[in-house]
């Protein structure tokens, strides 16, 4: 096939050749540049959907503590909150490994 070509198309073809080569790996706005950004893309997605989902259950939680029964128990379970009459007592256990 190659030797049916004359010299100009010989050169013109390796021009193409040679210009491709670059585009696709070593122009700053590469195939693999992009590549690269679309991944990092892709875990940036997967990180807000993530918090996205974060924030809904904080926000279920917060309309949960607005009852003031769920509130104080809340702050006595997470906080070791207590009236001023009362005494706790934290119970915890030793955990074999």
């Amino acid at each position: 096939m190659f030797s049916k070509l004359n010299r100009m198309h010989k050169i013109m073809l390796a021009i193409l050749v040679a210009f491709i080569v670059l585009m696709l790996f070593f122009d700053e706005n590469s195939y693999l540049i992009h590549k690269e950004l679309d991944n990092e893309i892709e875990k940036l997605e997967k990180t807000t959907d993530y918090y996205k989902k974060e924030i809904k259950k904080d926000k279920k939680k917060i309309e949960e503590l607005d009852n003031s029964e769920t509130l104080e128990k809340f702050a006595r379970e997470e906080y070791k909150m207590k009236k001023e009459n009362e005494d706790i007592y934290l119970i915890e256990f030793d955990t074999i490994d």
